[in-house]
């Protein structure tokens, strides 16, 4: 029997890329029923399918499990990232009963005032520099390219996956420093247009913690993590991971430390 919840707000899909975990994402949704879904960007990888074509069948499911969805009652929302960028001159329409928005203000069951974004608006590099964009863009994509192999040598010895990038961002001290920036900045832009709370993605870390009496939400990614943030009917905000077609409701750090 499917899992019944009140709201799923998934990110970082990057359905065009290699590195995206879309049988996950599929077994996911088919494993959910949710009254409204939130997809907080990057769900298409525009920026890789400008380099080439990589559109599989799994990819594909996953958006037809998507507009499945919508058709059977579901409200679906859609607010685009910086990959899928382009889908942001959308704004406003309705596309297959997805709404499209630029950023939605979400009240929680408990009356918690949330704003819902991407997040890169927050990431002084994507915002401010296209050279460091690129050179960062480049080297994450060449850590998941190792990954990827690393992956397959640990399937083949009966490991379960296990994240390279995420290994990396855990021990660079500049990679800390700058995620903690980022989720300050998320959360004191919320706390300046009056808000409770905010749910983002962008940066690839599940995290639900208070900062300076805001509640932080990342509901983290589905290339490395295979995350999702989730509303229960009781109101509660928690994140919950996909692994091997089971979900686990995972406190803030758990996952991390897991992959790590």
């Amino acid at each position: 029997m499917p899992t019944r919840v009140k709201a799923v707000f998934m990110s970082d899909l990057h359905l065009g890329a290699r590195e995206c975990q879309a049988t996950e994402i599929a077994s996911f949704l088919g494993s959910m029923e949710m009254d409204e879904l939130y997809l907080v960007g990057d769900i298409v990888d525009l920026w890789c399918m400008r380099r080439g074509i990589y559109w599989p069948a799994s990819h594909h499911a996953v958006l037809k499990s998507i507009m499945e969805k919508a058709r059977n009652g579901t409200r679906v929302i859609y607010v685009p990232g910086n990959h899928d960028d382009l889908a942001r001159t959308l704004v406003g329409s309705l596309l297959a009963g997805v709404e499209v928005h630029q950023e939605y203000h979400y009240t929680t069951g408990n009356g918690q005032r949330m704003l819902v974004i991407h997040g890169d608006v927050f990431d002084g590099a994507v915002r401010f520099s296209p050279l460091l964009k690129a050179t960062g863009c480049a080297l994450y994509s060449v850590v998941l390219w190792v990954g990827r192999y690393v992956n397959m040598i640990r399937t083949l010895c009966g490991f379960r996956r296990w994240s390279l990038a995420t290994w990396l961002k855990s021990r660079v001290g500049n990679a800390m420093a700058y995620v903690r920036r980022y989720e300050l900045a998320a959360a004191h832009a919320a706390a300046a247009r009056g808000f409770d709370g905010i749910i983002c993605g962008h940066i690839h870390r599940p995290q639900v913690e208070q900062i300076s009496g805001v509640l932080y939400c990342n509901d983290g990614d589905w290339v490395e993590h295979c995350t999702a943030l989730v509303e229960d009917r009781n109101g509660e905000l928690r994140i919950w991971q996909h692994r091997a077609e089971t979900l686990d409701l995972v406190p803030a750090m758990e996952g991390l430390r897991e992959a790590a």
